[in-house]
């Protein structure tokens, strides 16, 4: 869940886009999700639904999905960033759905290292603003780690390269090609996935028999959201300096612009994002 431009993640800039993250996420594959995993819900004493949820960062996924979901959860958040998994483990969900108890453990861990061992046991795996930031080979090890543990997978907020911002201007459309160069730019000899990122999941689970669901949750930003959208902008405009310094002449008068666009109110903006829902087939590979 990194801001754009940033190969790290910032806690702050994770609280600052949780709520829209919340609105954005597509709750009509939650309840797909809720009817496939409702004939095996966990039963007896100690029974639980194990969540696994890979770059967790501060645990905003389990807090948005956990009271969507009844029945008593553990939920695993595997990140890199030890700061980040104490902040999760110091603001767990409340409770599930129906009022039963969830309860939280971090993983510390780098999901280049994620083995398909990591994930037995789990009856769903969880992801959110994560499947642009991985290569071709970490998403196959994604989802053959997935394929292992034979479960559902929720995988929310994949970037989709796609931004309408309102008021127009005639820079929009250079900036948005050059953003998402920078989200497809090569990070230690390897090409990151960026927008092509939902199109190459869906195609690599459905290639071990899963049936994969996708809906649109775009975020949608305007006066209420001012904060966000002003560090959006800036983020999302030096990013795409960055990978064509050739545009930085003119992005510096575009992005005042946009902010005195953004704090007068009239700004607004659809940032579009991909959310799939991975459920095993009946033909799915073990």
């Amino acid at each position: 869940m990194s801001e754009p431009g940033s190969p790290r993640f910032a806690a702050d800039w994770l609280a600052l886009r949780e709520e829209a993250d919340a609105d954005a996420r597509d709750t009509g594959l939650v309840a797909a999700l809720r009817a496939h995993l409702a004939p095996a819900a966990p039963r007896g004493s100690g029974a639980h639904l194990t969540v696994r949820d890979l770059g967790s960062g501060t645990g905003s996924m389990a807090r948005w999905l956990a009271p969507r979901l009844a029945g008593p959860q553990h939920w695993v958040l595997h990140d890199r960033d030890a700061d980040l998994l104490a902040h999760a483990a110091g603001t767990p969900p409340a409770a599930a759905a129906d009022g039963a108890p969830v309860s939280v453990e971090t993983h510390l861990a780098d999901l280049a290292d994620l083995r398909a061992s990591d994930l037995i046991g789990a009856d769903l795996v969880t992801a959110s603003a994560l499947l642009d930031l991985l290569t071709e080979e970490e998403l196959g090890a994604l989802v053959e780690a997935w394929a292992g543990a034979g479960c559902a997978a929720l995988l929310t907020l994949s970037v989709a390269g796609r931004v309408a911002l309102t008021p127009g201007h005639p820079l929009d459309a250079e900036i948005a090609a050059a953003f998402d160069d920078h989200q497809r730019r090569e990070v230690h000899g390897r090409r990151l996935l960026g927008p092509d990122a939902p199109a190459a999941a869906t195609r690599a689970f459905r290639q071990w028999g899963a049936r994969v669901h996708a809906s649109a949750s775009p975020w949608r930003l305007g006066p209420d959201r001012r904060a966000l959208t002003a560090r959006w902008l800036e983020g999302w405009v030096a990013a795409a300096v960055e990978q064509r310094p050739e545009l930085s002449t003119r992005a510096h008068p575009y992005v005042e612009w946009r902010q005195d666009e953004c704090a007068s109110g009239r700004l607004r903006a659809e940032v579009h994002h991909i959310d799939l829902l991975v459920l095993p087939g009946d033909g799915a590979r073990a």
